[in-house]
């Protein structure tokens, strides 16, 4: 019995991983085009060891990038782990500021 559940555990983990690879398909693309050319790219800040937050224009849209980055041959480059946010995602994430830091306050 025990068998049954962790396969059907594992379903719907895989089949959640699916719909998140889906609505993130964009921002990998623009990974690998921007990696040669990162002239629309401002470093808002640094978060951590080789994390970062930037705004960049993709396609001629505004994308809010937060994301890991490596170096490979002398160059810093944006790693596949991250997330890019739209405008319209900006703003519903900015909006609910408050709420994260009460969240967080609520937990630490």
């Amino acid at each position: 019995m025990s068998g049954t559940g962790k396969g059907k555990k594992r379903e719907e983990h895989d089949n959640a991983s699916d719909g998140d690879s889906e609505a993130h398909a964009p921002p990998k693309k623009t990974l690998k085009k921007d990696s040669d050319d990162n002239s629309d790219e401002i470093v808002v800040c640094e978060i951590g060891k080789n994390r970062k937050v930037t705004v960049r224009i993709w396609q001629g849209k505004i994308w809010v990038d937060i994301r890991e980055f490596y170096i490979k041959d002398g160059k810093q480059l944006p790693g596949k782990k991250g997330i890019s946010l739209s405008m319209d995602q900006w703003n519903v994430l900015r909006n609910h500021i408050e709420e994260i830091d009460n969240a967080l306050s609520e937990n630490s």
